[in-house]
């Protein structure tokens, strides 16, 4: 089987696009992806999007954005997985590709969480959790974070402050990412100080919602000119778990992220400790903390022990990402917290900020040398994770 490789990336800032409509949104990414690939003509569309159906009143994206971007006569379609959306639209396209089945897949990523707001957009977030038994009771995702929060700190006692390294360094990183919601840095005493919004998370524990789009271009490694760039996909997983966190187990375990890492590193070839950066899921501080568990990064109940801003590594300019014991660094350009949270794009957003670490192209963030990326986006309360390697090829 040929690599699959990421030809081109593009991506629009994330922030309130007020006066640019969804597929206008998409377009700009999707010319900035081609062009990135020297032109290269997709035979298939695959789009990653949550809310268009809810916010915009917009369903059937694929056709849309197809038609918008003269790429009629295409396959097209949309991928919906809450989170996930842009990390199922990435894997389909994988699978596409690998296949044989098409030459060179386009992969989005769209969100416009402007087209409304207020009580509207939460109601259309909760469509993501059980609607029977929990949106039912007006739980939100806001909600149930906070309840994974409260949970943990009872469990493991951890001080309220120990999620604070997460967004501190979360917008440190931000400040040297052109396409970031945020780019200023915030501090420890910052965040002890802001506004509780759902007992125990404050306003800081929570990404920012906003609009945007990302795109990626794959082909298969023998179509593509030799002077290209080459990150190829090394491996991808998709792993659900039950909806309900009443319904788990052990909700403060994500099982469906340690199934989907242990399944990618397996097709991979390597182990979660051979990749140089991982960007995860900050929806919410607590997520991170679980999801750097989920992965093995840490024993059950201590990830946030691994919330410790690193030494300086990015020539001087910004703090270092958050890293394992000074090794592991993640969501090396702001994450979700900074960079913006944009929904069912976060997957497709993870991979061009990637592949930009892995082409030497992260300017003030860029990491000495990496070769191997690891990227997972989950859909609601990590009842779905959709995980990738990425690497570059010599």
């Amino acid at each position: 089987m040929s690599d699959v490789i990421i030809a081109g990336i593009g991506q629009t800032a994330v922030e309130e696009h007020w006066d640019t409509s969804l597929r206008e949104l998409a377009l700009q990414a999707i010319e900035a992806a081609r062009q990135d690939a020297g032109g290269l003509q997709p035979q298939a569309l695959f789009v990653g999007n949550m809310l268009a159906p809810e916010i915009s009143r917009q369903a059937h994206l694929g056709a849309l954005i197809a038609d918008f971007a003269g790429l009629t006569g295409i396959e097209a379609t949309t991928l919906e997985a809450a989170g996930a959306s842009g990390g199922a639209a990435l894997r389909s396209g994988f699978i596409a590709v690998a296949s044989g089945m098409v030459d060179a897949a386009l992969v989005v990523g769209v969100e416009k969480f402007t087209d409304q707001v207020g009580a509207t957009v939460e109601a259309a977030l909760a469509t993501g959790g059980d609607s029977d038994y929990e949106t039912v009771h007006g739980v939100t995702p806001t909600i149930q974070a906070a309840l994974l929060m409260r949970r943990y700190l009872y469990e493991f006692n951890p001080p309220r402050s120990a999620f604070a390294g997460f967004p501190v360094a979360a917008h440190a990183n931000g400040v040297g990412n052109p396409h970031a919601m945020f780019r200023k840095p915030i501090s420890v005493e910052a965040y002890d100080r802001a506004e509780i919004v759902s007992d125990p998370l404050n306003l800081l524990d929570i990404a920012p919602r906003a609009d945007g789009a990302a795109a990626l271009l794959l082909t298969r490694s023998d179509l593509l000119p030799a002077d290209r760039p080459r990150v190829r996909i090394a491996g991808s997983s998709l792993v659900a778990d039950r909806l309900a966190l009443h319904d788990r187990t052990d909700p403060l375990t994500f099982q469906a992220a340690r199934l989907s890492v242990e399944r990618v590193c397996q097709k991979a070839h390597i182990t979660p400790l051979q990749v140089d950066f991982f960007e995860l899921c900050d929806a919410y501080s607590i997520y991170a903390a679980l999801s750097l568990e989920a992965a093995g990064y840490a024993e059950r109940g201590q990830g946030w022990r691994l919330a410790q801003p690193g030494d300086s590594r990015q020539n001087g300019k910004a703090p270092a990402p958050i890293s394992l014991q000074g090794s592991l660094p993640i969501n090396t350009m702001g994450g979700l917290k900074a960079r913006g949270n944009p929904g069912g794009a976060t997957g497709v957003y993870q991979a061009v900020e990637a592949v930009l670490q892995l082409r030497g192209l992260a300017g003030v963030n860029q990491l000495p040398h990496p070769r191997r990326a690891l990227i997972q986006c989950l859909g609601s309360t990590g009842a779905v994770a959709a995980t990738h390697v990425l690497e570059a090829m010599e």
